[in-house]
């Protein structure tokens, strides 16, 4: 049976002792032994040595599950790899509420990325524009000449845009060239063309090519998720005021948006990681997007419908792919892309976004009502506890102590294991 007959709907997984979550996302994602296997395992070291240069070692993050997700009407259950207490909790229970009112919903744009060529030392740069835009048809035939696979699959190079910016080096022109990457996040293809387009821009305007890059604002390949928080399960019609009066604040403050903005990055970064993505060209594309308008501002928006839920919203440019790059050579990413189920670039994005979207709600819930230490409680006395040298059953009861006091430091929790010893 495939996963997408399957629920993703689980009561106390975080109860479940390890094994039994292994066997749970083995039948849900229908997983070889093998894929099993590699989950518990530690990235060889050649395989290492092959991903970066100078290489010493490994340093490993936990791999967990968010669970209960439907998106687009289907079960999804979501790989996270993150050091943070409470993100996967959070983003589990956002997605227990939205499921209530049907999960969530997406919409996706073609995968276009933009490659930038800057141009110099023009004296004419309006005449040098129109020229570049002139031989738009033979610059897009070089362009996909560079990637005959990926022209095959119905990606390339689709359009040219010329820009004049100012600066204080004088005017430049910047020629974006639009390629669709299919299910690549698209930088080495978009570079390839830009390099072999230098020399013939150069040719074509007289000036001087600097650099020749994709972008990483990929505002043309946008991705949108809403979902619809149920009002009684948030605890009432003041509790979705009281959100709505905590998010506004991230829609007119940088300061705030910051902070909102990073806590859906805690759901989206531990995504793209566990699936070999580049999560630094993500976390760049999405907070200059929050600042298109000229203010930094939220990435998601919040309202009341008519019904009194709470209605939620995001949208952001994902660059990102399921083929090529880390995903491909890092075991631990493949499964993970086994275990999510996806079958194109778009259906993950999709996914990335609802993630995101979750995890900033559940973030902005906690805040508008017991505030976000809670959430962060238990594991944070637990760390406290192991820190304090409690071994095995030791971290529960020191944990528990410590949060019945009230008092989760380091040197009550070495009092409390002195007391139990």
């Amino acid at each position: 049976m495939s996963s997408s007959k399957k629920s993703s709907k689980v009561s106390g997984f975080y109860k479940m002792p390890v094994e039994k979550r292994i066997e749970f996302v083995k039948e849900f994602s229908d997983l070889a032994e093998e894929d099993v296997n590699i989950i518990s395992s530690s990235l060889d070291i050649e395989t290492a040595d092959r991903m970066v240069e100078n290489v010493l070692g490994k340093f490993e993050l936990p791999l967990g599950l968010a669970v209960n997700f439907v998106i687009n009407g289907k079960d999804y259950i979501i790989p996270m790899v993150t050091e943070e207490s409470s993100v996967i909790a959070a983003a589990s229970n956002a997605a227990k509420i939205a499921r209530i009112k049907g999960g969530f919903t997406t919409e996706c744009s073609s995968p276009l990325m933009i490659g930038q060529l800057q141009l110099l030392h023009i004296d004419d740069v309006a005449g040098a524009a129109q020229k570049i835009m002139n031989h738009k048809k033979e610059i897009l035939q070089v362009a996909n000449d560079q990637d005959k696979i990926l022209v095959d699959l119905g990606g390339g190079a689709k359009d040219l845009e010329v820009r004049i910016l100012d600066s204080p080096m004088g005017k430049m022109i910047i020629t974006h060239l639009i390629v669709d990457v299919r299910d690549a996040m698209g930088a080495n293809a978009v570079n390839t063309m830009c390099e072999a387009l230098a020399p013939i821009l150069e040719e074509i305007t007289g000036g001087k090519i600097r650099l020749k890059i994709l972008s990483n604002l990929a505002d043309k390949r946008l991705v949108k998720a809403k979902a619809v928080f149920d009002k009684e399960k948030m605890g009432g019609e003041k509790a979705v005021d009281a959100f709505l009066e905590s998010y506004t604040l991230a829609s007119i403050d940088p300061y705030r948006a910051a902070t909102h903005n990073k806590g859906i990055m805690n759901g989206i970064d531990s995504l793209i990681i566990a699936t070999g993505n580049d999560f630094r060209a993500v976390e760049a594309g999405a907070h200059a997007y929050a600042a298109r308008n000229g203010q930094y501002t939220s990435l998601t928006s919040y309202s009341k419908n008519e019904n009194g839920d709470l209605v939620g919203e995001i949208e952001l440019p994902l660059a990102i792919g399921i083929v090529g790059g880390a995903g491909n050579i890092h075991p631990k990413a493949k499964v993970c892309k086994k275990v999510l189920g996806i079958k194109t670039a778009q259906e993950l994005s999709e996914v990335v976004a609802s993630l995101g979207l979750a995890q900033n709600f559940a973030a902005v819930f906690a805040l508008s009502t017991v505030g976000i230490q809670k959430g962060h409680m238990s594991l944070h006395a637990k760390n406290i506890a192991v820190m304090a040298g409690a071994k095995n059953h030791e971290i529960d009861k020191v944990a528990e102590q410590m949060i019945k006091e009230g008092k989760i430091k380091l040197d009550r929790a070495k009092e409390i294991l002195a007391e139990i010893r």
